[in-house]
């Protein structure tokens, strides 16, 4: 998960590499350093990713509700703040990264291994 691969070929990495947890998690190359795909067609391409991500922390909440009523007797508001606040806020790398490459593999098809695509087909 540290690096999610390109839509396009599958084997090039969109981030780089050992930068999952540092201060620029959010890095990401301009291209595919296999096939060349360019991972930001347009500007403001990725603001849909704001959904996704938006998905995912629903989900955190919800798992995060569902931990809590089974291992608490009585959850209490600011339990539950500190309890998402917390786990959000650890797992932002992971969902900023997760949430942009399901955004692109929407809208770009898998056309199989480097080798096999032409690198001027990807712009």
């Amino acid at each position: 998960m540290a690096t999610v691969k390109c839509p396009r070929c599958r084997q090039g990495n969109m981030f780089p590499e050992g930068t999952l947890y540092t201060t620029r998690f959010a890095d990401m190359h301009k291209s595919c350093p296999c096939c060349g795909q360019i991972f930001e067609p347009e500007v403001g391409y990725y603001y849909g990713a704001m959904y996704v991500s938006f998905g995912f922390n629903v989900a955190i909440f919800l798992v995060s509700l569902f931990v809590l009523y089974q291992f608490v007797e009585e959850v209490t508001m600011a339990m539950m703040i500190g309890v998402i606040a917390v786990t959000v806020v650890g797992f932002l790398p992971v969902i900023f990264r997760l949430s942009r490459a399901v955004w692109i593999h929407i809208f770009i098809r898998y056309e199989g291994p480097c080798k096999e695509i032409s690198e001027n087909a990807a712009a």
